[in-house]
């Protein structure tokens, strides 16, 4: 069934909102309870969002898609699985849904609506780190879409949880996560100047695995 461009506009709004509740909504619990203790922190934020990320793709995968992600977005109309003149309303709809997502997850934790983040995440290592997030995930995406697409949602998500730990930046992979990342002031924030970092790292990322997965396609 083809849905209107409306219903899947609003599919990935919404969708993109309760990932970043679960996100951000997550390290604000973890960091209360976990006292003190950082990598138990970590731990529980991993597996909330990507617990959250599997559900979310299950429920939205047949209407929208379920990219939630601007980068995937623009791979899936590189692929010409979504019509390029639809890329700025899917765009538009993850970056204000982020937005409405870490609202709302600051309003259930008695937090003001947005704060500008101290959490500093810079360093070349870092960005590497955050280059082979969005790399791997856009590759997992590629390759389980065209050989088994019911497998995609365990494996996107799958792949989220442990890139948290194994990666330096804890792989937000996502422009529009890392830009709505910045105005929370939690545990999982990212302070607005190394958001361009983040963000090149994620294009680059996606750009090169869009043209490995194009050429492992040739062959």
């Amino acid at each position: 069934m083809t849905h209107t461009l409306s219903r899947r506009v609003a599919a990935e709004f919404i969708g993109t909102a309760f990932l970043l509740m679960a996100v951000v909504g997550s390290g604000i619990m973890a960091e209360r309870l976990s006292q003190g203790n950082i990598a138990l922190a970590l731990l529980a934020n991993a597996i909330a969002a990507g617990a959250a990320l599997l559900a979310l793709i299950l429920a939205f995968g047949s209407i929208s898609g379920a990219h939630f992600n601007p980068v995937v977005t623009l791979m899936a109309a590189f692929f010409a699985s979504l019509n390029w003149k639809e890329v700025p309303a899917y765009s538009a709809a993850q970056f204000t849904g982020a937005f409405a997502g870490v609202a709302a997850a600051h309003a259930m934790f008695a937090l003001p609506l947005y704060s500008l983040s101290q959490h500093s995440r810079h360093g070349i290592s870092i960005i590497f780190g955050e280059f082979v997030a969005t790399f791997g995930l856009l590759l997992i995406i590629a390759t389980t879409t065209r050989s088994n697409p019911t497998t995609t949602p365990y494996a996107v998500a799958s792949y989220i949880t442990a890139a948290y730990w194994f990666t330096a930046s804890t792989s937000f992979a996502n422009p529009a996560v890392t830009l709505a990342r910045s105005v929370t002031d939690t545990f999982s924030g990212i302070r607005p100047n190394d958001v361009p970092s983040f963000l090149l790292a994620q294009f680059l990322g996606a750009f090169a695995s869009t043209l490995l997965f194009q050429w492992i396609r040739k062959n």
